[in-house]
């Protein structure tokens, strides 16, 4: 006998999501790539590969992490996260 389970899970709209994540952004304008931000900050190439393909904001972002983006890029936590707020059409349709 096979048996079906459905959840009822809220929809995640990530591509709506307002905090936007611009490592990518601040990486080229410094012209440093991702093995380079690896072995400036001490961590895994694969990790600074993932964090840098990311448009939104990553959903674990440890203080530790952010500190040492800052530090080897030379930037503000805000230069990494910026606020996008939903335009007043989507929000009202979302209530609905």
């Amino acid at each position: 006998m096979q048996r079906s389970c459905k959840l009822d899970m809220p929809r995640l709209k990530n591509e709506l999501m307002p905090i936007k994540w611009r490592l990518a952004v601040l990486m080229a304008d410094r012209e440093v790539d991702y093995r380079e931000l690896a072995q400036m900050t001490g961590m895994h190439h694969v990790t600074v590969s993932k964090h840098k393909n990311l448009r939104v904001m990553p959903e674990r972002l440890e203080r530790e992490t952010l500190e040492k983006y800052c530090k080897a890029l030379n930037c503000q936590p805000g230069d990494l996260l910026v606020y996008l707020p939903e335009p007043k059409d989507t929000q009202q349709e979302a209530e609905v």
